[in-house]
């Protein structure tokens, strides 16, 4: 759904940029770059919920900010990142993207089975 989103986002957002967690590739986060017509979405690192009890509570120990947006379900892994353009209709851009997310009712499905439109592969951490 984000990446049709994408495919059909409004020609008055100019920059896009940020981290997205992507529901098939559960175990990476994946950079967001957009500028003009050009968009690219790749993995950059395993999130720290999918790293070893160790190198977890390393982690944690050094960064503040992890600890911060911890969730006790999900870890670190979220969705940020920021839009620029010219006269954006907020709150149109902000249902569309709410349309993107996993909804209640999939929460417990296998989403490394969804359908990817990336070409890029990864070794998953089993």
């Amino acid at each position: 759904r984000f990446h049709q989103w994408l495919e059909q986002m409004p020609e008055n957002i100019v920059r896009t940029k940020g981290i997205v967690w992507l529901a098939q590739y559960n175990d990476v986060a994946c950079l967001l770059s957009q500028a003009g017509s050009s968009c690219n979405i790749h993995p950059v690192t395993y999130w720290v919920a999918t790293m070893s009890e160790s190198q977890q509570q390393a982690i944690l120990e050094a960064r503040q900010d992890v600890v911060e947006d911890w969730d006790i379900e999900y870890g670190d892994r979220q969705t940020q990142f920021v839009i620029i353009g010219t006269d954006l209709d907020q709150e149109k851009i902000s249902r569309e993207l709410d349309a993107c997310l996993i909804h209640s009712s999939e929460i417990d499905e296998d989403w490394r089975l969804l359908d990817s439109p990336y070409q890029w592969t990864y070794d998953r951490r089993m």
